[in-house]
């Protein structure tokens, strides 16, 4: 995660993408709130889509909401004087995982090559590879490891803003 300053204002992004933002409102924006446009700090964060926007602005309009500015666009504003600490740690952790590279979303190397020490791997009797009469190869299903799986999942994040 790096920060960095546009326009006077902080950015943060993940590799090279901004997932939060430091917003000023601009005359359009105030012109479209009216009374409702804040006074106070306001951060802009991404989400996942325009779904989970959607969601956030009809669930807690209090600390989210939007500009027509933003309309189509997978983002919200935030009011950072109404948002709880603990909802405002939970929208900057899905900002970043919205704009994070998978990779980045792994454990890290010396993590996996920890639990790599601790995985059982089994024999797939249910997937041939080269028989097309397989149901997983019929399905596209590839295994991995060539027919062989690991008996546990790896999840996790590394790099992760919070």
């Amino acid at each position: 995660m790096t920060q960095a300053v546009s326009r006077g204002q902080a950015t943060w992004q993940v590799k090279g993408k901004g997932f939060g933002w430091e917003r000023s409102l601009r005359k359009g924006d105030r012109l479209a709130l009216g009374d409702a446009a804040p006074d106070g700090p306001i951060l802009g964060a991404m989400v996942e889509h325009l779904g989970a926007k959607e969601a956030l602005l009809q669930n807690a309009p209090g600390p989210f909401f939007t500009t027509p500015h933003f309309d189509g666009y997978a983002a919200v504003l935030v009011r950072l004087e109404e948002i709880d600490a603990t909802l405002l740690q939970e929208s900057i952790l899905e900002a970043w995982l919205a704009r994070a590279p998978a990779r980045l979303k792994q454990p890290d190397r010396e993590d996996r090559t920890a639990r790599a020490r601790h995985v059982e791997v089994h024999p797939r009797r249910d997937v041939d590879e080269q028989d097309p009469r397989s149901p997983a190869r019929a399905a596209g299903v590839r295994p991995p490891l060539s027919g062989w799986r690991a008996g546990v999942g790896l999840r996790g994040g590394s790099g992760s803003p919070v």
